[in-house]
């Protein structure tokens, strides 16, 4: 019985799954079209307000002990409370975003070799499917369908403030019972509904029914946007750059910058989406591991060069605060460039719906196919070639919840999600160089088993850096999974008894 549990899907069946008629997907991205979507879904608003609050550091003071992180937890149990905090990395944090640019490397070169082989919609559940086992990829494929979701969930609920802002700048308010969620801290706040995050989902939904080239197209031209307003913050603030306030470098040492790095490293999550358009690429084999990478180093480039310019017009104590960029703008007397940060980060969070929401709905369809959730979720349109019942399922399933509840007190649980399924991508490419070492590979991951195991160890200690009830949360939407997996889907899927 427990054997049944852990059969693995042959590759080459994944493979031909996805040549069925009724199965198959509009194959038109490129490898451009790929590393736009990367950049898409990593570069978003944190970019202009993590690299401030990491060069700055954090001060903390922890009441609850599921407040605390894991680690402190176990290492110092109820000593873990109190005031606490992480020393800010000053204008080292470029370097923090450079070390923290490699950790992700180490994944990314992970997921390209996987995806070169089954490219296959789906991503890590996929790739778990051929190598860990059945109940397993429905672990892990339940986990990616959290992290897709609460991620965008989050940033639906703050897009309406940056609408809000950037109407103000130009004279226009909206109501504010229309802009807010019904629901805080279990609160009602006399809102009526949250409108712009529900409306910008479900805007977004529509074009990914419509196809995957449109959907592509209208990513790469917000991400263009959103890359011409980093390069405007830049190229306005460099000539303000005084060098004294790069003095000292690193005030807090190594410290600063690995605390630092453990602030910024979320900002880079996200280029794992791009595998989940494996299916819809003529030559997955290399535009998917090539999208993967360039859209890794872009996004490298782009924060180091705002981590350099905003830690040298402003002295880093002062970048403590919520939005460093637009104050450190103001402070330099660049007040119109305010407003082309704050369409940079209305794009950079569009973006980064557009490419999540295409993500989770392809793993809603990926597991559907397989039989684990209900075939009609793996239904495509006849015309567009799209999964319009995922899609459509998706879009609901995060624009409704954003309109009404205040949902950002959960987007640990996204970085949670991201690391486990980066874990078990690294085994999987273990497990296969082991069980099919003469498999042809279109990438091929550098020193095995060393860089692996190096992803799987790091992404173990950035997890043990959450909260614990980051942990006790997962814990209960991985517990309801598996009553759904036992209940519904172990007697669905191929390997389900006649």
């Amino acid at each position: 019985m427990a054997h049944a549990y852990f059969r693995t899907k042959s590759i080459d069946k994944l493979l031909a799954s996805a040549e069925l008629p009724e199965h198959r997907l509009r194959k038109s991205l490129g490898p451009w079209s790929l590393t736009a979507l990367g950049i898409g879904a990593i570069v978003g608003a944190g970019i202009f307000v993590l690299t401030g609050t990491a060069a700055a550091g954090e001060s903390l003071h922890v009441h609850d002990i599921f407040k605390a992180p894991l680690l402190e937890v176990i290492l110092h149990g109820q000593h873990a409370l109190g005031a606490s905090g992480r020393p800010g990395a000053g204008p080292a944090i470029a370097l923090s975003f450079l070390l923290v640019a490699v950790v992700c490397g180490l994944a990314g070169l992970c997921y390209a070799e996987l995806a070169s082989m089954i490219p296959v919609a789906g991503s890590a559940y996929t790739y778990t499917y051929a190598t860990l086992g059945e109940i397993v990829a429905w672990i892990i494929g339940w986990d990616l369908i959290l992290e897709y979701a609460v991620s965008n969930m989050a940033v639906a609920v703050g897009y309406s403030a940056y609408v809000d802002s950037l109407l103000q700048s130009f004279g226009l308010t909206l109501p504010r019972k229309l802009m807010e969620p019904m629901l805080v801290g279990g609160r009602w706040t006399g809102s009526y509904f949250n409108v712009p995050g529900f409306l910008i989902v479900m805007i977004l939904t529509v074009i990914l029914v419509i196809g995957i080239r449109e959907s592509a197209g209208a990513n790469t031209a917000m991400v263009a946007v959103k890359i011409v307003a980093i390069l405007i913050f830049v190229a306005a603030a460099a000539p303000h750059v005084k060098v004294a306030n790069w003095k000292p470098f690193a005030p807090n040492g190594w410290q600063g910058i690995l605390t630092g790095g453990a602030i910024v490293f979320f900002t880079y999550i996200g280029f794992d989406s791009v595998s989940t358009a494996a299916e819809e690429c003529p030559h997955p084999q290399k535009d998917v591991p090539f999208g993967i990478l360039a859209s890794l180093v872009a996004c490298a480039i782009l924060y180091i060069s705002v981590a350099v310019v905003l830690t040298g017009i402003q002295k880093w104590p002062s970048l403590r605060n919520a939005a460093p960029v637009a104050h450190a703008l103001q402070a330099v007397g660049l007040v119109t460039v305010e407003r082309w940060v704050v369409i940079g980060a209305l794009m950079g969070m569009t973006s980064s719906l557009l490419v999540y929401q295409l993500g989770q709905a392809r793993i809603w369809f990926a597991m559907s196919r397989d039989g684990l959730l209900p075939r009609i979720f793996s239904s495509v349109h006849k015309r567009f070639r799209t999964p319009h019942i995922s899609t459509w399922t998706a879009g609901l399933f995060v624009a409704l919840p954003a309109g009404i509840f205040d949902i950002g007190t959960l987007a640990d649980l996204s970085n949670i999600g991201t690391l486990f399924a980066f874990v078990l991508v690294a085994l999987g490419v273990l497990i296969l160089r082991r069980r099919q070492p003469d498999r042809k590979r279109g990438f091929r991951v550098p020193w095995v088993p060393v860089i692996p195991v190096a992803s799987v160890l790091c992404c173990l200690v950035l997890m043990a850096s959450l909260p614990l009830e980051t942990w006790v949360r997962f814990g209960v939407w991985l517990v309801i999974g598996l009553c759904i997996y036992f209940g519904y889907s172990r007697y669905r899927s191929e390997f389900a008894e006649k």
